[in-house]
Parts: structure tokens; C-alpha cells; sequence
């Protein structure tokens, strides 16, 4: 089953009451989201300070060492979903941030942050890599499938970086939950789009679920493919931001086959 979802609005005249409240409420809910900035700020410097500086703050031990590691990367992954939230809300009021970067700068980066939460010692181990084959190695002992030509890799692109490393990151973090073994991200371009392919090996997902997953805390389970309730706010994010880009993202996927998301983004 294939399914294509880009859902496209047409507004015209001024924003009536409803809206107006949906503004004030959407930024209510921005204003919270930043002031959590600065304290978690003020947190990762903490604990920056106690283990880079043991000659003014006092020796640790390895256990202690390792503690206080464990809270610092976890600050850096609240960071992340802070900064993911304001994205969202910028994305929902049509701001697009273009920068100049490289495919090899974003791919690394997403990865990064993906598993800076689970393994940190393996995020340090992706920063360190220094070319396309060094990263493929290392991904590959995830059961993670890097494609991508080395001239793309190596390619300055402008774009708005943050929203595609968030749909990017996310997209991999579906795949990793629902595959069995092996999961594929291929970047191309095509035709003027940058074309991004993350496929897993998982059970699939029946074309009945094909619109619901995009929806906020729906979810499949991972034993008999039938819908359940929690946080299933990823692909949701992933809905909202390329909406609100116009970009295509297109669902390849049916019971017992695996799943794989396309992204098209016009260069």
C-alpha cells in the first residue's frame, strides 16, 4: 500500500475569534516552553562545572562520574524537546529559518541526538566520525543502513535545518522501535527535491492505520499490530512540520512488509 499525505490550506480575511484565542493560547504555551531554557541551562552548566572542573569542585568517583554523565546527557535530550516544541509552534506560524549546511552535518547530528538518551558513549562515537564510510561502520552495529552517494554527503544545502533534523530524527526513532532487525535511511536527490527514505523491517502497518498514526497519541503495538494509547506524538510532529513547509511525505507499507516514509523537500 502506498498512501500520499500533504494536506494544504487556503485562509483569506482577518483571523476571527477562535483563531485569535488559538493564537493567545499557542503563545501562552510558547512563553512556557522557553522559560524552561534557562534553568535547564543553568543545570547543564552545573554539571559541566563538577566534572570538567575537579580541581576547584573536588575528585569524583567513577560511579559518581558516570551519574552525573547520565544527568548531563539527559538535560542535552529535554534541551532538544524544548527546542522541538518551539519549532513547532514557528512552523505553525509559517516561519522558515533557511541556513547553509551540509547532508553530512545533519544526518550526524540527528543521530546524535537520537541516541545521546539510550547510549552516550555511542553519540560520542558518531561525532567523532570523520568521513561517510567510518559512520557507516559504526551504524551498522545498530543494524542502522546508511545510503547515500559521498558527493551528496558532502553537500552544502539551504534549507531550514532544524525542522528537517527533527523529522529526520523522529522518523528514525519510529523505525528503531518498530523493526525487527535493519532499518534503511537513504537520502537522494530527485528533480530538484532532497528525497529522504527511512524504512524499517517490523511487521508493517495495515492500510486501515495508515491516517491514524499521523494523529496525536495514537500508536501501534509492537506484538499484534493493533492500535493503543500513549505518547505517539511523533509522527504527529512529523505531519505538522512538513505541512507546514510544503513538502510531500508518502507511507509505503501493509501488514507482514515493513514500513518506509518518504520525505520530499524542494531544494
Amino acid at each position: 500500500m502506498i498512501t500520499r499525505f500533504l494536506r494544504r490550506f487556503a485562509a483569506s480575511g482577518k483571523p476571527d475569534r477562535k483563531e485569535k484565542n488559538q493564537s493567545r493560547e499557542r503563545i501562552k504555551l510558547d512563553l512556557l516552553i522557553h522559560d524552561f531554557k534557562v534553568p535547564l541551562a543553568v543545570v547543564d552548566a552545573g554539571l559541566s562545572s563538577l566534572i570538567g572542573h575537579p580541581d576547584k569542585y573536588g575528585s569524583l568517583t567513577p560511579a559518581q562520574l558516570r551519574v552525573l554523565e547520565r544527568a548531563r546527557r539527559n538535560i542535552k535530550v529535554i534541551q532538544t524537546l524544548v527546542n522541538d516544541a518551539l519549532e513547532l509552534g514557528r512552523s505553525e506560524a509559517g516561519i522558515i529559518s533557511p541556513v547553509r549546511f551540509t547532508l553530512s552535518q545533519l544526518v550526524v547530528q540527528a543521530m546524535v541526538e537520537m541516541f545521546d538518551l539510550t547510549d552516550g558513549l555511542f553519540s560520542e562515537r558518531i561525532r567523532g566520525c570523520a568521513d561517510l564510510p567510518a559512520i557507516r561502520e559504526i551504524l551498522d552495529e545498530r543494524g542502522i543502513v546508511l545510503q547515500v552517494d559521498e558527493e551528496l554527503w558532502r553537500e552544502t544545502l539551504c534549507l531550514d535545518e532544524g525542522k528537517i533534523r527533527q523529522i529526520l530524527r523522529n522518523l528514525l526513532n519510529n523505525a528503531l522501535k518498530y523493526r525487527r532487525s535493519t532499518v534503511e535511511l537513504r537520502v537522494e536527490k530527485q528533480e530538484g527535491s532532497l528525497v529522504i527514505f527511512v524504512a524499517d523491517d517490523g511487521e508493517g502497518i495495515p492500510s486501515m492505520f495508515h491516517q491514524k498514526i499521523f494523529e496525536s497519541y495514537f500508536q501501534m503495538d509492537v506484538n499484534d499490530i493493533c492500535s493503543v494509547r500513549g505518547h505517539g506524538l511523533g509522527l504527529a510532529g512529523v505531519m505538522v512540520l512538513v505541512e507546514d513547509m510544503g513538502c510531500n511525505l508518502y507511507l509505503e507499507s501493509d501488514r507482514g512488509k515493513g514500513a518506509r516514509f518518504i520525505v520530499r523537500v524542494p531544494l
